[in-house]
């Protein structure tokens, strides 16, 4: 008795390589392309099928020459080419040397369908897109609890503002019913209330993998949800129905959450410029206020001394007020973590305000010491001729010309004897 031939994988896998290329040669298909892939190596990668069939698909750079088309899933194509077996994979493929655009594909065809109802249905028009909030600070989620697409979205908002709050509503994002689960969970969250923005999807893949984002049923509920709502669908050259209707489309999940968190940093970069601002506006205006205070001490005629220098601590006053509103208001309203900023700034403006007012007390008694009128209070007096000169020497006047003589409290004419 011969004994059985016993074959390796690979010589098996030669044999049936031989067989099929030797059996079949060069084959004519038509089908609808789904997955289509293009690496850096330039190579097409695709799965070609109908209504109840499919088979792998390669097109390498050189075979591309006379292609007129770009290659994308739901286009339906007419190849020729080779039956081949990928040895490594241990599957059978087409071998494409040629490809011609053949019609749209069925999913192609439902999605312009869908597309056309709903844009005549008002779904797409701007006016009814609304802006994100300036400061999200509860986010809703609609994607696979299981999937990379959360993870992704996770990473990004623990690595920029750990703090954000977040809310997931798990759906199926693929399949069969994965329509009908996305749009109940956008409804729940909505039914919750308290969130800030929505972002719906999931990661990539073919357009079989993401079709219920083409579905009906998705686009009304993200149209009528009361929360804005951001579409993060596959990779940036996946379109999908969502991407349309909802109020901003991203194009990867961590782009959808860095949309949200993006938003709160550059809020966060605009608090601490105003705060500079401010800061540099309030020490400007201390600056003026002191070099006027010193222009008024030099001054021979300066009267009131007293009343001026109340009006500059008035202003100081009134400037520290508004400083203060405008720091502790924003801040509170704007990121916890400019708090301490604007502690820190209120306490060097508590400690220069209160110097400033010391020696605005400091130059008001150094003005009321040397203005003329001040040695009227200690018993002086100050006589003036009947032009107003000064009398400083007796020299100065003659017998019966008439002076005045000021006095802290009034004035009293006289004749020189």
């Amino acid at each position: 008795m011969s004994e059985e031939k016993v074959y390796q994988v690979s010589e098996l896998t030669r044999l049936i390589k031989s067989a099929l290329e030797h059996e079949f040669g060069t084959v004519r298909l038509e089908g609808e392309l789904s997955n289509v892939r293009r690496p850096a190596s330039g190579h097409y990668y695709f799965t070609i099928k109908d209504e109840s069939s499919q088979i792998s698909g390669v097109m390498f750079r050189g075979n591309q020459r006379g292609l007129k088309f770009q290659p994308a899933d739901g286009v339906l194509v007419r190849v020729y080419g080779e039956i081949t077996v990928y040895e490594r994979g241990g599957n059978y493929q087409v071998l494409v040397r040629r490809m011609e655009e053949s019609g749209k594909g069925a999913l192609q065809a439902r999605f312009e369908e869908l597309r056309e109802k709903l844009r005549k249905a008002g779904l797409f028009e701007e006016e009814r897109k609304r802006t994100l909030p300036m400061l999200p600070q509860h986010v809703g989620v609609v994607t696979s609890d299981t999937g990379a697409a959360i993870r992704d979205i996770l990473n990004v908002i623990g690595r920029r503002f750990s703090n954000l709050h977040v809310v997931l509503a798990p759906a199926k994002v693929q399949g069969e019913g994965a329509a009908e689960e996305i749009a109940d969970a956008i409804d729940l969250l909505n039914e919750r209330g308290g969130l800030d923005v929505l972002i719906v999807g999931r990661g990539g893949g073919s357009i079989e993998d993401l079709w219920c984002f083409n579905e009906e049923v998705v686009a009304r509920a993200i149209a009528r949800s009361a929360i804005p709502v951001i579409s993060a669908v596959g990779h940036e050259v996946d379109v999908t129905i969502s991407d349309f209707v909802a109020d901003l489309r991203a194009p990867t999940p961590s782009a959808a959450a860095e949309l949200v968190v993006g938003r709160k940093e550059e809020f966060e970069e605009k608090l601490l410029l105003f705060a500079d601002r401010l800061a540099r506006a309030c020490r400007r205006r201390v600056l003026q206020a002191r070099n006027g205070l010193l222009a008024s001490a030099g001054s021979y005629v300066f009267r009131e001394p007293a009343n001026l220098a109340r009006q500059y601590v008035q202003q100081l006053d009134s400037l520290q007020m508004r400083m203060e509103y405008t720091l502790v208001g924003g801040a509170a309203a704007g990121r916890k973590r400019l708090d301490g900023l604007g502690v820190r700034m209120l306490h060097c403006i508590d400690r220069r305000r209160d110097g400033d007012r010391q020696n605005v007390r400091r130059l008001a008694t150094q003005l009321k010491a040397l203005s003329p009128l001040g040695v009227l209070s200690r018993g002086y007096s100050i006589t003036c001729d009947e032009a107003g000169k000064v009398v400083r020497d007796a020299k100065d006047v003659k017998k019966g010309q008439r002076v005045v003589t000021r006095v802290e409290k009034g004035k009293f004419e006289s004749e020189v004897v």
